[in-house]
């Protein structure tokens, strides 16, 4: 079992600022020596609760506190969300994202839907995550019990950088959650945004955090900020493609165990652009017409551009074995 090197800051801005083409090499090559090339993962995120989040993330439309176009709906009907995850199992995809815009997870009958749901989805054979904001042990611990694979909680940027983007929880908030569903025996899912505003240090922090992780997070999503109307960062603009392939291959390097998702800001992304993605390490996608409320590919076109590519959509549970020795060895 490979042991995870300690990085540097340093070492990691190094990496990050190599010639763009070398640093793609390099992460290709890490990413043929741990992964099979031409699998990637094809995740679908479903939003069952949205709005109405009491939370100050500058990025997000679904706050509360900003005039966004998004709609406050209450936690969908199990059935609709089963009927949904159906839909994307028939679209190639091998994993089912849960998202709730809550601050936290509370003991009560919304949670005990969100627990059937799990079940459910899990009784068909995907792997299934949630991101419900901060969770308690126990809370992580049923989640567990009802067949959760992954808990998804994003530190979003550096350590530094992070009060310009959130002031209703603090950073050691976010670590304690997901050392909650650690302990829970889940999966980790842990990533960030980059195109808010940060430095390429704040870039390199965030992942210099996410590599110091024992054990590292199974899988991490870089997201490109998708910039929406009525949201603090409304005037950001968009991140160029070089930066999210240059994150995405340093990712690979400094963690080359782990999934890297690529995540929000597909859409505006070409098809050379993702390719390069893929070419640098990326071997996991969220597919679906949307990503929580921001718009995303549809299935098909993603099914197209994976022919092109030559690329196949990765089987439900194939990492499940790497996960235990990981968790032994931590």
């Amino acid at each position: 079992m490979m042991q995870q090197r300690n990085w540097t800051k340093q070492e990691i801005l190094d990496l990050y600022n190599t010639p763009l083409l070398e640093l793609v090499q390099k992460a290709s090559e890490v990413h043929k020596q741990y992964h099979k090339t031409g699998e990637v993962q094809v995740s679908s995120l479903i939003s069952i609760k949205t709005g109405g989040c009491p939370e100050d993330c500058a990025y997000c439309p679904q706050a509360a506190r900003y005039n966004t176009e998004v709609k406050v709906h209450k936690v969908m009907p199990t059935e609709e969300v089963i009927s949904l995850a159906e839909n994307a199992q028939k679209g190639g995809a091998s994993r089912v994202c849960l998202g709730a815009a809550w601050r936290e997870v509370r003991d009560n009958k919304d949670f005990d839907k969100v627990l059937d749901m799990v079940k459910g989805i899990n009784n068909m054979g995907m792997e299934v995550c949630c991101t419900l904001g901060m969770l308690t042990e126990e809370q992580a611990k049923k989640l567990a019990n009802a067949g959760l694979y992954a808990y998804n909680h994003n530190l979003d940027t550096s350590a530094e950088n992070y009060d310009n983007i959130i002031t209703t929880r603090t950073y050691e908030d976010r670590l304690k959650t997901i050392g909650n569903a650690r302990k829970a025996g889940l999966t980790v899912c842990s990533g960030g945004i980059i195109g808010m505003g940060e430095t390429a240090e704040d870039r390199i922090g965030m992942l210099y955090t996410l590599s110091l992780l024992r054990p590292v997070p199974e899988s991490i999503p870089i997201n490109a900020l998708v910039a929406v109307e009525g949201t603090p960062l409304e005037e950001q603009p968009p991140v160029p493609i070089w930066d999210m392939v240059r994150m995405i291959a340093t990712t690979r390097i400094v963690v080359p165990t782990t999934a890297v998702r690529l995540s929000a800001g597909r859409l505006s992304m070409s098809m050379e652009g993702q390719a390069l993605c893929f070419l640098a390490g990326a071997n996991s996608i969220f597919a679906g017409d949307k990503l929580l409320t921001t718009p995303n590919p549809e299935f098909n076109q993603d099914m197209e551009m994976f022919n092109i590519l030559g690329l196949k959509p990765k089987a439900a549970f194939a990492d499940k074995h790497k996960h235990e020795e990981q968790t032994v060895n931590a």
